[in-house]
């Protein structure tokens, strides 16, 4: 498949964000099983980030009590010590890329055979180490810039709570750029 037709596979009815993300692609054999409990992580993590991203603006308006605080602000510590741990452990590059609750366009280190399965990995959040995993087949690669390879990814299969969940996500990145870009517009 050509980069134009893979764009329209992927992109072409779907809302999308471009944006550069820690992400990789690991290639390997996907069963069923593997897919499954992939999707099951991916809906339960979207799901929290959902709730956290959420409810935050509620929280912020209610005032809290001291202890409460308290609290808080030790969970917060308590993830950025266990973020900063895992991002030693495994840290995937930045990489700018396009996706959406189909799949995903990025460039990689090397080109990878069409039909090629494995696992699309993101950081879903800056405040979650922990990536995102989705089941992903390559439906093209084709030479990139500077000696690197571009790869079009559709994800799947997904059950139909991560797919779901997935689109809510992306919504809501989509939405934060916008803002991001009109506050900037703004304050230039």
């Amino acid at each position: 498949m050509n980069r134009d037709a893979a764009d329209a596979v992927l992109f072409g009815e779907s809302l999308s964000c471009e944006e550069t993300q820690r992400a990789a692609f690991v290639a390997q054999p996907v069963d069923d099983v593997l897919a499954e409990a992939a999707c099951v992580r991916a809906e339960a993590c979207l799901r929290a980030i959902a709730t956290i991203e959420d409810t935050g603006g509620e929280e912020d308006d209610a005032p809290l009590s001291p202890a409460l605080r308290r609290i808080e602000a030790r969970l917060e510590l308590m993830m950025t010590l266990l973020g900063a741990k895992l991002r030693q452990d495994r840290t995937d590059p930045l990489t700018p890329l396009r996706w959406s609750a189909l799949g995903a366009r990025m460039p990689v280190a090397a080109p990878h055979a069409e039909g090629s399965t494995g696992l699309f990995r993101i950081q879903a959040t800056s405040w979650l180490p922990e990536p995102l995993e989705l089941p992903a087949t390559v439906i093209a690669s084709e030479p990139g810039s500077g000696g690197r390879a571009e790869l079009w990814l559709r994800f799947g299969p997904l059950t139909e709570a991560a797919t779901s969940a997935l689109e809510r996500h992306l919504f809501r990145q989509h939405r934060r750029a916008i803002a991001n870009r009109r506050a900037r517009a703004e304050g230039a």
